[in-house]
C-alpha cells in the first residue's frame, strides 16, 4: 500500500496531530494511529517513509508483550474489528498502523535510559563530566558503555529540542515517590529490552519511554522502543569513540547535514534513493529484533 502522510477520517474527532501521530477519540479509549511521516532536526519532512508507521505500530506491540510483567500498559486492540464501528469504514488508513488503547493522563516528564554515552548525553559528559546532574567516570569516549545504565530525564517540550533535567527536578515537579517508581521503571524496562536486544546483535544505546495514569493505574504510554524513540547499534560493526551506525533517521538527519540545510523552514523533499534506505532501516530493525520479516 502506498505511505500515508497523513490520516483522513471525516466522521472521527481527531484529538492531536503530532509529529508522526494522529490520535482520534474513541469513546472511552483513543486510536493513535502512526502515519509515515518523518522529523528531522524538530521539522516534519514533506516526504514519507513508506511502512515507517507499520514499523513503529509492530514494534511498539511487541515490546509492550514483552514487558507485560513489569509494568501494565495502554494497548486494547490492533484489530480494526476491535474499533468502534466508525472506524471500520477507514480500514486501509488504520490496518497495520494503528492501536486502540485505554485513555491515560500522561505524566510530563519524557523518562529516558542510558546504556551508553551518545547525543544529547554526550554534549552534557564533554560539557562538566556530568548527564542530567549524574557524576560519570572521566576519560569516556562517545559511544562508550556506561558503568551501569543511568536515567536521564528530560522536559517534554511542545516546541524545539527536549531539555535534559535532573531526577531532584522530576521529583520537585511530580513527587518523590512517583518520580522513584518513574526511575525504577525505567530502568528495569531498559535492561529486560537490552538484555532480548544483545541476543539479536542489537545494542539498545538509549531509549525513551513516556508513562500516564489510566484511571489510578500506573501504565506504560505511546510508542515503546522502537527507532523514532531508542538508539539501536548493530553490534557487529560497534566501536565506540565516535558515532554509530543505526537503525533510525540518522541516515536523514546526514542526507539534511550533507546539502547544508539551514534547519529552517521549509524542511526539503528527500530524493528516492534516501527515503527508500531509510524505509529499509526501519524494516530491519524489526525484522533483527522480532526474528520475522513486517
Amino acid at each position: 500500500m502506498a505511505s500515508i502522510f497523513e490520516t483522513d477520517l471525516p466522521q472521527v474527532e481527531l484529538v492531536a496531530r503530532g509529529k508522526v501521530r494522529d490520535i482520534y477519540a474513541a469513546g472511552d479509549f483513543l486510536v493513535i494511529v502512526a502515519t509515515d511521516r518523518l522529523s528531522a532536526f524538530d521539522y516534519v519532512l514533506p516526504t514519507p517513509i513508506r511502512d515507517k508507521g507499520k514499523v513503529l505500530t509492530a514494534l511498539t506491540i511487541f515490546w509492550l508483550e514483552q514487558l507485560r510483567d513489569i509494568v501494565p500498559n495502554h494497548f486494547v486492540s490492533a484489530n480494526v474489528s476491535d474499533y468502534p464501528p466508525e472506524f471500520h469504514a477507514y480500514r486501509d488508513q488504520l490496518e497495520g498502523r494503528s492501536m486502540l488503547v485505554h485513555r491515560a493522563k500522561m505524566i510530563d516528564v519524557e523518562c529516558v535510559a542510558r546504556g551508553y554515552v551518545s547525543g544529547s548525553g554526550w554534549k552534557d559528559y564533554r560539557r562538566d563530566g556530568r548527564i542530567c546532574g549524574i557524576p560519570l567516570p572521566a576519560g569516556l569516549r562517545e559511544s562508550d558503555q556506561l558503568p551501569e545504565p543511568i536515567f536521564t530525564p528530560a522536559s517534554k517540550a511542545q516546541s524545539g529540542h527536549d531539555e535534559n533535567i535532573t531526577y531532584e527536578a522530576v521529583s520537585q515537579r511530580i513527587g518523590e515517590s512517583l518520580a522513584l517508581k518513574l526511575r525504577d521503571l525505567t530502568l528495569a524496562i531498559y535492561e529486560r529490552a537490552a538484555r532480548y536486544a544483545a541476543t539479536r546483535g542489537i545494542i539498545i544505546a538509549d531509549t525513551k519511554f513516556e508513562f500516564g495514569f489510566a484511571g489510578d493505574q500506573l501504565v506504560l504510554a505511546d510508542e515503546v522502543l522502537t527507532p523514532d524513540s531508542s538508539r539501536f547499534w548493530p553490534r557487529e560493526s560497534y566501536q565506540p569513540g565516535g558515532a554509530q551506525p543505526s537503525f533510525d533517521k540518522q541516515y536523514v538527519r546526514d542526507y539534511l547535514e550533507s546539502i547544508h540545510w539551514n534547519k529552517q523552514p521549509p524542511a526539503p523533499a528527500l530524493p528516492a534513493e534516501v527515503m527508500e534506505r531509510t524505509s529499509e532501516k526501519y524494516r530491519e530493525a524489526y525484522r533483527v529484533l522480532t526474528g520475522k520479516p513486517l
